[in-house]
C-alpha cells in the first residue's frame, strides 16, 4: 500500500450557487485620489495609483489564503492585509453582488471564468490594468477590458483512484466522458453540483461544449441512470466520497483537477491517482479591485502582488493551480504528475455568460429533480 505524503490543499469548496443577472453598467467609483473609474463593465482602466499603504481587506474563497510570510511581506510594503474567506467560489460571487453597494472588502481573488461575467455585469469591480500582468498572460483576460485580472489557471478533470483500479482488474480505467455512462462504472462516479461548485460548473460547461445544447442533458440523464453521485462541494466529493482520500469513500472516480495527482505522491515518487486529459476543461481565476473599496490604491497593490514571481510560485501548493506567469518554475511533482491537458475542452466564455443560468436550472431539473 502506498503511503501518501501530501494531499490536503484545496480544502472546502470552491463553489457556489446562484443564478441570473446581467446589468450592464458598472458602478465604478471609488473616491480616493489617483483612482480612475471607468463606467462600463470590463472597460480598460489606467494603471495609475496613489501610494499604497494602510489596511486592505482581501476577500477570497475558502480554498485559498495568504501565508503568514506573505502577510508579513505585504506589511513590509506598508500594507496591512486582512484575508476574509467568504465561502466557495460561487458563494463568493453571490456575496460580492449582494454587497456591491457596501463592499465587504477592497479586493477579491478567486473568481473563475465561469462566474466572472456575473460579477462584472453586476458592477462589482473598479477596472484596473495591472502593470505586473505578464504579456504572455494577456490572452487569459476577460473579453473587453480590465474588470478583473488573471492570476492563475488550471484544468478541471475527472480523476481516478489508481490503487483502486489496480485492485479491481476487471474494471478498466475510463478515458472519456462517454465512458462514465457505461455499466462498468455504475455507482463509481462522484461529481459536484454546478449550482454550488465552480469545478462543477466548469464540468457542466464542458459537457455542453462536448454534446451540444441539445445533447448535454441526455448525457447527464445517462450519468444519473448510471448512479452518479452529486456532492455539494469539491471537498465533499474529494475528501469524503473519493476512495483515494475519503476515510469511507466508495467512489474511485471523482471530479477534481489535473494537478491533483501531484498531491497524492508516494514514497517512491509515484502517485496514487491520475487525471483523464480528454475530460479536462480549462479554468482561470481572477482578482479584482472592488468598486467602492475603502482603500483602492491598496487593493491595486495587492493585485500586483498576486502577480509577483514570489507569489506566483506558491500557487501550485497554495491553490492546486498553475501560475499565469510562464517564467515561474513549476514544482517537480507538477511537472511529472500534474500537467495541464494539451487539448482541454474549449468552453466559450461568451456562451457561458449567456446560458449559465439556463444550464444550471435545466441541469437541476434533470439530475436533482
Amino acid at each position: 500500500m502506498h503511503s501518501i505524503t501530501s494531499t490536503t490543499r484545496r480544502t472546502p469548496v470552491r463553489l457556489a450557487a446562484l443564478a441570473l443577472a446581467s446589468a450592464t453598467l458598472l458602478a465604478a467609483c471609488a473616491s480616493d485620489s489617483g483612482s480612475t473609474t471607468p463606467t462600463t463593465p470590463g472597460a480598460t482602466a489606467s494603471t495609475s495609483a496613489a501610494p499604497a499603504t494602510g489596511p486592505v481587506t482581501l476577500l477570497t474563497h475558502s480554498s485559498y489564503e495568504l501565508s503568514k510570510e506573505q502577510i508579513a511581506d505585504l506589511k513590509k510594503k506598508g500594507l496591512d492585509v486582512k484575508v476574509v474567506q467568504v465561502g466557495d467560489g460561487g458563494t463568493l460571487v453571490n456575496q460580492l453582488i449582494l454587497t456591491k453597494d457596501a463592499p465587504l472588502g477592497d479586493v477579491v481573488f478567486g473568481i473563475d471564468n465561469t462566474f466572472a461575467s456575473r460579477a462584472i455585469d453586476a458592477g462589482v469591480f473598479e477596472p484596473y490594468a495591472s502593470p505586473a500582468l505578464p504579456e504572455a498572460a494577456a490572452a487569459l483576460k476577460v473579453a473587453g477590458g480590465d474588470a478583473v485580472t488573471p492570476v492563475d489557471q488550471g484544468d478541471v478533470c475527472i480523476n481516478v483512484d489508481s490503487v483502486w483500479f489496480e485492485k479491481h482488474t476487471d474494471v478498466p480505467v475510463p478515458a472519456t466522458l462517454d465512458d462514465l455512462t457505461k455499466p462498468a462504472y455504475k455507482d463509481l462516479v462522484v461529481l459536484t453540483n454546478p449550482a454550488t461548485s465552480t469545478p462543477g460548473l466548469s464540468f457542466l460547461a464542458g459537457t455542453v461544449t462536448q454534446y451540444g445544447a441539445d445533447g448535454y442533458l441526455d448525457y447527464w440523464a445517462r450519468l444519473k441512470a448510471n448512479g452518479v453521485r452529486i456532492a455539494e462541494s469539491w471537498s465533499d466529493a474529494y475528501y469524503t466520497d473519493f476512495t483515494s482520500q475519503g476515510e469511507n469513500g466508495t467512489r474511485p472516480i471523482v471530479l477534481s483537477y489535473s494537478s491533483s495527482p501531484a498531491f497524492t505522491l508516494t514514497d517512491d515518487g509515484g502517485t496514487t491517482t491520475a487525471s483523464l486529459p480528454a475530460t479536462c476543461t480549462r479554468q482561470v481565476e481572477y482578482a479584482g479591485v472592488l468598486a467602492g473599496a475603502k482603500n483602492p490604491a491598496g487593493a491595486r497593490a495587492v493585485v500586483d502582488y498576486l502577480l509577483s514571481p514570489e507569489l506566483q510560485k506558491t500557487l501550485p501548493d497554495a491553490a492546486y493551480m498553475y501560475p499565469v506567469d510562464p517564467d515561474v518554475a513549476l514544482p517537480e511533482a507538477f511537472q511529472e504528475h500534474g500537467t495541464l491537458s494539451e487539448n482541454p475542452i474549449a468552453v466559450d466564455p461568451v456562451v457561458v455568460a449567456r446560458d449559465r443560468d439556463t444550464w444550471i436550472a435545466d441541469w437541476t431539473d434533470t439530475v436533482l429533480g
